[in-house]
């Protein structure tokens, strides 16, 4: 019950403040790396360096993410594993919906642009996301 009480207020709070758009979803399509994470209890982790990117494809409100190895050359290692989405409309407000044969999840974007966008799960737990730009060795 605090967990639904939670995301209630998450979604009277940030869906009133961000205007997040059908057109604008398109932003979310590409490598995306953390830029940092909130906790439900106010603590902040900040990361400058990731050893994974996470690559998001979406069309007509269905796609997937997935874990990719960036290697110096440009080019990635990344496995078949893949979570499986569809993005809800509720009242305005975009959720990625994730179902798998072990768990069922959402999470609400909270924010989104070009370069950027932030999401929050069920936990309270709020994800902020850069736009992955790949190390150039010369």
């Amino acid at each position: 019950m605090k967990h639904i009480a939670t995301l209630l207020f998450t979604f009277l709070v940030f869906g009133c403040a961000n205007s997040i758009s059908k057109e604008t979803l398109d932003n979310l399509n590409g490598y995306w790396e953390i830029a940092e994470v909130e906790f439900s209890n106010g603590q902040r982790k900040t990361y400058t360096i990731n050893p994974s990117v996470d690559y998001i494809e979406l069309k007509e409100m269905k796609g997937f993410k997935k874990k990719m190895q960036p290697k110096f050359d440009g080019t990635y290692d990344t496995s078949n594993d893949a979570e499986h989405f569809i993005l809800l409309e509720k009242e305005g407000v975009f959720l990625f919906s994730y179902k798998n044969d072990l768990s069922e999840w959402e999470e609400q974007i909270i924010a989104l642009e070009e370069n950027s966008f932030s999401i929050i799960n069920e936990e309270n737990i709020t994800y902020t996301y850069k736009r992955y730009e790949p190390i150039k060795i010369e």
